[in-house]
Order: C-alpha cells, then structure tokens, then sequence
C-alpha cells in the first residue's frame, strides 16, 4: 500500500487552525475562547492580558482577533419565516444618522455601518457595509434572506422601499408594531453589540469592525446550543 504522505513529512493537527504556529498553550487558549463565548458583552484583549499576564498586549490582541476570525461564518443557510432587517451607525456624529438611531454625544468624526437581518426565534446575519443606500441594501438582503421568506420587516427607510414581501412599522410617527410587523428582535441585537462595544472595548477600529460583529453574531446564533465552546472549536 502506497503511503499517503512523503518519507519524512511531519503533520501536526494544528495545521489549518487558527492556533498553527502559536506558541501559546493550547490551554490558553481554550480559556480565552471559553471567556469570549462566555461573556455577553464580550472581554477585550485589554483584560485577556491581565488575566493572563502574557508578556505584551499585542500577543493577547492577536489572540482575540484569530478567535474572532475562526468564528467567522461566510456560509450560512438564508434566512426564512419572518426576517427583521434594518442597519445600525457605530461611532459617528449624531447628524449622520437617522433620527430615531441617535445616541446621546457626538462621537466621532466617522460611521461604520453595520447591516443586519434577523429571522424571528432563529439566527442573525450581519455585515459592515459601506453606504446603506438601496443597491448595497438590496445585494446584501439577497445574499441572507430567502426568496421564500413570508416577511420582511423594516422601519420606513427608504432604502427598504422596492423589496417583495414587505412590511413597514413607521418609527418617525411613533409606530414601533404593526401587526407581525416590528424590528424589535434586531433591536435586541443591536443593543448587545453596542453595549459590548461601548461598554467592553470602549472604541473599535473599521479596520476590525467585522470581526467584532461576527463574534457577536457567532454568540447569538449560538445562545441555544448546550455545547457552544464544542462547536466553537471545532468551527476554528
């Protein structure tokens, strides 16, 4: 039987991982991905070096940003049912968002733009986008939502106005509920995200915005499953 591999070739079940080449303890490891999982706000990299008391801050930096990566899900099952969509401004002036999204303070010079939709008592997708103007609104509602979707509901921005299946719920007339219709669910979402943004890593780059995003999409999505850290790994 012809061996599968060259005389002399080394395999090691870290290849492929995020954890190739580390020289950290894969308990370490395991810790702070359990940490992660584990906190509803998040933990920064900040923390994960006082807790760890790891040599320099980057090699926790580091550390946070590939389990952020591995959990990363570009593939996904589009979502059915009811679907709340609608977009959020994290950092920015007040001036640039809507009005029922400002926040007390001014923020910063710039936005970032993150774009989620959400199926009722299922699983969030969620994506940094650049404009959320119709054409970029539209692409993205393809790529996550079915076309066998029996709602989509939204607030009344006109970016939503040319989808099929559409609900609106007027938040400018005071109007959060319109039957099935409201965006509650990925409100909830939006207020875990900056809550852990504002509240455990104070300030996000765009740079790593969607890493961060899709650690807490990877948690929501994952606030069920009994075994989360199992999957977690096996994921990175």
């Amino acid at each position: 039987m012809p061996a599968m591999f060259p005389l002399g070739y080394r395999f090691f079940v870290l290849v492929g991982t995020i954890f190739e080449n580390t020289n950290v303890p894969m308990r370490t490891w395991f810790k702070v991905i359990y940490l992660m999982l584990t906190s509803k706000k998040g933990i920064a990299a900040l923390q994960v070096h006082r807790m760890f008391g790891f040599g320099s801050y980057s090699t926790a930096h580091y550390m946070c940003h590939r389990i952020r990566a591995g959990l990363a899900k570009p593939e996904f099952r589009k979502l059915m049912g009811i679907v709340e969509v609608d977009e959020t401004y994290i950092g920015g002036k007040n001036k640039n968002r809507h009005w029922d999204k400002r926040t007390p303070g001014t923020g910063g010079d710039d936005k970032d733009i993150v774009v989620g939709a959400v199926e009722r008592k299922g699983n969030i997708v969620a994506r940094v986008i650049d404009h959320a103007d119709t054409e970029t609104l539209n692409s993205f509602i393809r790529e996550a939502i079915s076309e066998k979707v029996s709602l989509i509901a939204t607030d009344e921005y006109p970016g939503y106005g040319k989808l099929k299946k559409h609900g609106t719920v007027r938040h400018s007339a005071g109007q959060y509920v319109n039957g099935a219709v409201h965006t509650q669910t990925i409100d909830g979402f939006w207020s875990l995200l900056k809550r852990g943004i504002m509240g455990s890593f104070h300030k996000v780059s765009r740079k790593y915005l969607p890493l961060y995003v899709a650690e807490f999409e990877w948690r929501y999505n994952n606030r069920d499953n009994a075994d989360i850290f199992g999957a977690a790994i096996a994921r990175c």
